[in-house]
């Protein structure tokens, strides 16, 4: 290594430390001048210190730019001049704060009390400079007598700590000269005669950190709350009461929600927001989304985007105050869209468990969207019937072979293990057995992954932890009851009529204006899987109407209307030549009927994205078929 450098850079072999090492050795006094002095970084270098016979630091007290800004335009001056006690004060607190982050290892333990040592026998000094306006990096070694030279004068960018002694890149200038070494010994005499004496203050405090060696196990437990929970207990004003709408009712719970699920997606990249249906996870995931950094989308069912509803996304997100856009659950190709156009940071999927499949579309679209987002799915039934459900909803956001949840890297095969002791059961001979399964493998589940990722409570655990909440607010949930069977009779023309329904909705409606690619009515060639998609969809279709006609006539009457209108428009369209079919969304489609979101479905088969045919390429059965007139008979019976 060079010895005689000029320039001290930290670049290896140009350390400071290293050239500190080398001059201190032989140093009689060793003064230095520093912005910032951290005693968990003395043990650097006290080694080379331990035959210096007098050490001192001189250290510039810092405050914040905005308390300063503010005490400027307060006093009009422009230099900071604390009292003897407010700098003994400020330095207690940069003691307690500088230790509280350091590392807790045995070198720089040794370090501090070896500092600690040296303060009390008075070997090392340290003082603050009560002004603010203090920003140098000085020191000055002087040599015994009869050394080479009086001294040499270190300067430059590194403040007396381990990153500035070795990890910065940073540019010190040795200086030989002995006017340089006299120029700076005399300013650093005269801010030191002016400086207050600190030393006691390290040694009284010092001792209050975690270096204290009388802390009980007790004490140490609460440390560990405090640390673990600190957030909850100081920043609930700052993460809730500025985002509340005039007159809105604050509740702890959803508080404590907020908190819970911002430490998870900082933590997981995502977070499940589960509270069971009526504890407001709407609003608890509105307020989350005012805590985070960036673009907000938030993607849910249609009735739920509407703000005619109350309860509707866009409308708590107003009355929060909160920015975001919204997609529904149908258009999430529109969504990928959006992703390309704008820098999304988070994502919020409400009704989370519709996306439990990994081999739909729609779930391939939602897979795209999150990647590498923050993700926050708002869902009442995360698990369904399988631990798959589960996961494909949680790899989402987190990678399935190298998770961060801890104890559990590999999710993919912690799942699959779960789900191959379910597909041992045959069901119906062991149903008992497979109902156990089910329930360990929940379990399971729970505490190995969900505790780690979810925010869930039930009512009774509300008003169980939260009863002070609830009784200040003035709520009290319903006491609900076991479902009560009610039992109703057609008449004679009820019945008629809704015989007559089924047997049209299930034998005699064709639905090939849902499935013109099957060998009857197309006269070209189509793959297996292709004429087997067309069918399902016509299966669908069927099912589609009949639930709607158990739910109610109106439904019924509106989906009916649908059909009627799909047929006119596409009878017309073949009139001029023309088929259009939405094989693209075929998928995409039987997802939407599973959710009953029919109009969705409508709007998917209407659209211009569908793949078009000639007319002429089918059978004159097709246009038979798509006669729409039963569909009128059942209009004009319901109406």
């Amino acid at each position: 290594m060079n010895t005689d450098l000029t320039f001290i850079t930290n670049e290896e072999g140009q350390t400071l430390k290293e050239r500190f090492n080398i001059l201190i050795k032989d140093s009689r006094f060793f003064d230095c001048l520093v912005g910032y002095f951290y005693p968990s970084g003395f043990y650097a270098i006290y080694n080379a210190l331990e035959k210096t016979e007098k050490i001192r630091v001189l250290i510039g007290i810092k405050t914040s730019k905005e308390t300063y800004d503010l005490l400027e335009t307060a006093s009009g001056q422009t230099q900071l001049q604390l009292s003897h006690r407010e700098t003994k004060e400020e330095i207690q607190d940069i003691i307690e704060k500088e230790l509280a982050d350091s590392e807790d290892n045995q070198q720089v333990e040794q370090g501090v009390y070896k500092f600690i040592e040296w303060v009390k026998n008075g070997k090392l000094q340290i003082r603050a400079y009560p002004s603010q306006n203090i920003h140098a990096k000085l020191y000055i070694m002087t040599f015994k007598e009869g050394d080479r030279d009086v001294g040499r004068v270190i300067t430059g960018s590194s403040n007396f700590t381990e990153t500035g002694l070795v990890d910065n890149l940073e540019f010190n200038v040795e200086l030989k000269n002995r006017v340089d070494y006299e120029f700076a010994r005399k300013k650093f005499e005269e801010l030191w005669k002016d400086a207050v004496d600190v030393g006691e203050e390290f040694v009284q405090t010092i001792p209050k950190t975690w270096l204290n060696p009388n802390i009980t196990p007790y004490e140490l437990y609460l440390k560990f709350l405090y640390e673990y929970f600190k957030d909850e207990l100081n920043l609930i004003d700052k993460v809730f009461v500025k985002y509340l709408p005039e007159d809105f009712k604050r509740f702890e719970y959803q508080e404590q929600a907020v908190l819970n699920a911002k430490k998870i997606l900082e933590e997981y990249g995502g977070v499940f927001i589960s509270d069971v249906v009526g504890l407001g996870k709407t609003y608890i995931a509105a307020i989350l989304a005012g805590q985070l950094e960036g673009r907000t989308l938030v993607i849910a069912p249609p009735a739920l985007l509407n703000k005619n509803n109350p309860g509707s996304w866009p409308n708590a997100f107003s009355d929060f105050h909160i920015p975001a856009n919204f997609i529904s659950t149908g258009k999430l190709d529109e969504a990928l869209k959006e992703i390309e156009k704008r820098e999304y940071e988070n994502i919020i999927v409400d009704e989370a468990h519709r996306f439990r499949t990994e081999t739909t579309t729609g779930y391939e679209e939602l897979a795209q969207i999150c990647r590498s987002k923050k993700v926050i799915l708002v869902t009442a039934t995360p698990y369904n019937n399988s631990p798959k459900d589960i996961f494909n909803q949680i790899k989402l956001f987190q990678n399935a072979r190298k998770s961060t949840i801890p104890n559990l890297p590999n999710l993919e095969g912690f799942f699959n293990r779960l789900y191959d002791k379910i597909k041992k059961i045959d069901k119906q001979e062991n149903y008992d057995e497979y109902i156990k399964t089910i329930k360990a493998n929940a379990k399971e589940i729970r505490e190995k992954v969900l505790k780690y990722l979810m925010v869930r409570r039930t009512r009774n655990e509300i008003e169980k932890y939260f009863e002070k909440d609830l009784k200040n607010n003035n709520i009290k949930f319903p006491e609900i009851q076991d479902p009560v069977p009610l039992y109703y009779e057609f008449s004679e023309e009820e019945d008629r009529i809704f015989t007559r329904t089924i047997q049209l909705i299930t034998k005699n409606f064709k639905y090939s204006r849902y499935t013109p690619l099957v060998p009857e009515y197309y006269q070209g060639k189509i793959s297996q899987p292709e004429e087997l998609s067309q069918r399902n969809m016509g299966k669908f279709m069927k099912i589609l109407l009949v639930k709607r006609l158990e739910s109610s006539f109106y439904a019924f009457c509106n989906s009916i209307d649908r059909f009627i209108h799909s047929y006119e428009m596409f009878i017309k369209e073949f009139d001029k030549g023309n088929v259009y079919i939405s094989k693209k969304f075929i998928n995409k489609i039987f997802e939407l009927l599973e959710s009953d979101d029919d109009e969705e479905v409508q709007r998917l088969i209407d659209e211009g994205k569908a793949e078009r045919y000639e007319a002429k390429d089918f059978r004159e059965k097709f246009k038979i078929d798509c006669n729409y007139s039963p569909y009128r008979e059942i209009r004009n019976v319901y109406v």
